[in-house]
C-alpha cells in the first residue's frame, strides 16, 4: 500500500511500515510544516493513505467533509508506544482491503474502522 505519514507520526512506523514493503513518504522529508489542509489534499492527489497522531485529521473528515483516501489515526500512549510498529503492520495486513476510504483508530489493543461512503 502507499501510505503519507504526517509531521506527528512516529518515525519507528514509517521505518516498519517499509520493512513490510509498503512504501511510505513522510511529510517530514519532503514538505515539513505543512498544513493539515496541505497534507490531506497532497495523500488525495497521490493517492496516499494518511497516517497521524493528529486529532484535528478526524475534524478535517467528518466535520468539514473533506475528501481523503484514508486516514489512520494513531493513539499510543507513552507507556504503549513499543507496540505501535508492529501493531500498524499487522493493521495493514489484515485489514489492506477496509483502509482506504477510511478513518481508522487504531489504539492499544483496540483498532475502530469507520468506512466512509465512497463517491463513484
Amino acid at each position: 500500500m502507499r501510505f503519507l505519514a504526517d509531521e506527528s507520526c512516529d518515525f519507528a512506523v514509517v521505518r516498519a511500515l517499509r520493512g513490510a514493503g509498503h512504501e511510505v513518504v513522510a511529510v517530514r522529508d519532503t514538505m515539513p510544516g505543512a498544513t493539515d489542509e496541505a497534507v490531506i489534499e497532497w495523500a488525495l492527489r497521490d493517492s496516499r493513505i494518511l497516517i497521524t497522531e493528529d486529532k484535528d485529521f478526524g475534524r478535517l473528515v467528518f466535520a468539514c467533509a473533506a475528501a481523503s483516501p484514508g486516514v489512520i489515526y494513531v493513539r499510543f500512549p507513552a507507556n504503549a508506544r513499543e507496540a505501535m510498529a508492529q501493531t500498524m503492520v499487522q493493521l495493514v495486513a489484515t485489514n489492506a482491503h477496509k483502509i482506504p476510504g477510511s478513518f481508522i483508530i487504531v489504539q492499544p489493543g483496540r483498532i475502530r474502522i469507520a468506512e466512509r461512503k465512497r463517491e463513484k
